[in-house]
């Protein structure tokens, strides 16, 4: 073989290499798989640079409005029991911010919804990793026995709940409307000293959406869809119940 034939040889395996994105391959793929995959793997990279840039961007937004009041909710302490806590009270010393959910479970509800369900059984188990880092509450609008009787029929251990029964902060913050009707609202909370303001929460429920997608406003916590995203059925138009 002459040295020109090897060296081409050698620019072709070099131009081949820097065409493949990683050198992992699954067992029986063909080149085929393997360059629809490489075109799959591109999308996802750009997608992971898009997820990052918008929570950078989140991330630097201005200070929100100050909570029109200390709501008061219910809630369980371990030492204490059942008790009155404050909005104020939700922050751990050296702990600035507040995660509160709005678990869709009113007082006129049957049962709570099947959709919130499903993503507290998952926050639920995280709770313990989340509160080393932040403060982590579920607020729903019925009394708290009717909330704790049904935390303990899903096993739910970790996550604090909280009723908001006597306060309007599930109006306030968008988690009811005017008629009384339960929304699934995510909302994060800042202190600086003893002021505390809104940070952000979830809007995109609220925007048109997609042709033949759900809001998917507070999806990018919620295992279940990011689950079901990888598979080939996708989400299909199925949902979560209460039970099987």
């Amino acid at each position: 073989m002459s040295k020109i034939t090897r060296r081409k040889k050698s620019t072709h395996r070099k131009r081949a290499a820097a065409k493949t994105l990683h050198a992992q391959r699954f067992p029986g793929e063909t080149a085929a798989y393997r360059k629809a995959r490489d075109r799959l793997l591109k999308a996802e990279i750009d997608l992971r640079r898009r997820v990052e840039a918008v929570a950078v961007a989140r991330r630097k937004l201005r200070t929100g409005g100050a909570v029109p009041q200390d709501y008061v909710f219910e809630g369980v302490d371990e030492l204490m029991g059942v008790r009155r806590v404050r909005l104020s009270e939700l922050f751990a010393p050296g702990k600035d911010t507040l995660v509160l959910y709005n678990f869709m479970y009113g007082p006129a509800m049957e049962r709570p919804c099947p959709m919130c369900t499903s993503m507290l059984d998952a926050l639920d188990g995280n709770a313990q990793h989340i509160t080393q880092r932040v403060n982590l509450a579920v607020v729903a609008k019925s009394p708290l026995p009717r909330i704790l009787a049904f935390a303990q029929e899903r096993g739910w251990r970790r996550v604090r709940l909280l009723s908001s029964a006597g306060n309007s902060y599930n109006r306030d913050y968008f988690g009811e409307g005017a008629d009384g009707k339960q929304w699934p609202a995510l909302n994060v909370f800042r202190k600086r000293g003893a002021a505390i303001h809104h940070f952000w929460g979830t809007e995109l429920m609220f925007v048109p959406g997609e042709k033949g997608q759900d809001p998917r406003h507070v999806d990018f916590m919620w295992p279940l869809w990011n689950l079901f995203d990888v598979t080939p059925e996708g989400r299909g138009d199925w949902y979560p119940r209460l039970d099987y």
